[in-house]
């Protein structure tokens, strides 16, 4: 499905060279009182969609409130594109799109007035405002059930109701905290469907928020996993994968003995399951065609091998376990 028109002519941008990034991080820091919520996070997030992830706590709603003006900073700033958080925030409403975790409409208010409401408070003249509500609207499958009042939509309807909001302007980079929260399953995968529409879009700039581990690995490329409000990894997903130690499962015919000597002298750990099987982790600079190698080596034949490599489940369990690493 392609994005409508003129919301597609907003999203799709030829990249300038030197463009900002995304995000910058300039040691911002939030407190609540005398409690610390964001501690001196630094860093610049150029990710096409980044995933933000964490316990309960970690601050991952408060950064997004923050980037969007709700809170103000303790310490430090942030910029969005080049543009200063706190002093320019009046531009920054028309760069960036928000859908909120919680609902946030308006009583009595159908779902088209709602979302051209949304579009005129993000910049847009009316008549503009009311003709990309429509379209914002049958884009997210929605255009039957536009002159509903929102309070008879279901859950699934409000989400993509929510989502129409976002998008209705165009803009640069949208903020999505938990989109597919309390979803069926069909629900969840046209909101997955969406999302990676628009990211796949041009430079339409995604940050996703989300406690399901599933919807970030789908649609992300770089992950920002916060812990006590500091930031415990970023990093390029599968750059991240590959460069994690690799884990192979082998089964394979001949001279057992002799073939897992042959590993140990090549700097391999291994476990052996059965006679016929084992479990390899290959080191740094070792790579699949080496065991392939030994095995002609030591006329042993490799009958089957399954490859894995550490999932986003791994990378957050890792990051909750061995403290910080940031940008």
């Amino acid at each position: 499905m392609a994005l409508p028109a003129t919301v597609q002519e907003e999203l799709i941008r030829p990249q300038k060279v030197n463009e900002p990034a995304v995000i910058d991080l300039h040691g911002l820091s939030v407190s609540f009182g005398r409690r610390p919520i964001l501690k001196n996070l630094r860093g610049d997030l150029r990710g096409k969609a980044i995933g933000l992830l964490g316990p309960n706590g970690a601050g991952k709603t408060t950064l997004i409130h923050t980037l969007l003006g709700f809170h103000h900073p303790t310490a430090g700033t942030a910029q969005i594109f080049g543009h200063d958080i706190i002093d320019h925030a009046n531009q920054i409403k028309s760069l960036i799109g928000y859908m909120p975790e919680r609902d946030a409409f308006i009583a009595k208010m159908t779902a088209v007035h709602f979302v051209r409401l949304m579009g005129e408070l993000s910049g847009l003249p009316a008549e503009a405002a009311l003709e990309r509500a429509h379209e914002a609207l049958f884009y997210v499958g929605l255009g039957e059930a536009r002159y509903r009042k929102l309070e008879t939509y279901s859950l699934g309807m409000k989400q993509l109701a929510k989502l129409a909001q976002a998008i209705v302007h165009g803009p640069r980079l949208i903020f999505l905290d938990e989109p597919t929260n309390g979803l069926d399953p069909p629900a969840r995968l046209r909101m997955i469907k969406l999302i990676r529409e628009i990211r796949d879009s041009g430079q339409a700039n995604i940050l996703l928020s989300s406690h399901l581990l599933l919807d970030v690995e789908e649609c992300c490329d770089e992950i920002l996993i916060l812990r006590d409000g500091q930031i415990a990894v970023y990093c390029n997903l599968e750059e991240e994968r590959k460069s994690n130690r690799k884990f192979l499962m082998l089964e394979i015919r001949g001279d057992q003995k002799r073939f897992v000597e042959a590993l140990t002298n090549l700097g391999c750990d291994y476990a052996i399951s059965t006679d016929s099987r084992l479990k390899v982790v290959l080191q740094e600079g070792i790579d699949v065609r080496d065991l392939y190698r030994l095995a002609a080596e030591t006329q042993v034949q490799i009958r089957r091998l399954s490859y894995k490599r550490d999932s986003l489940e791994d990378i957050f369990l890792k990051a909750m376990e061995n403290g910080y690493g940031g940008l």
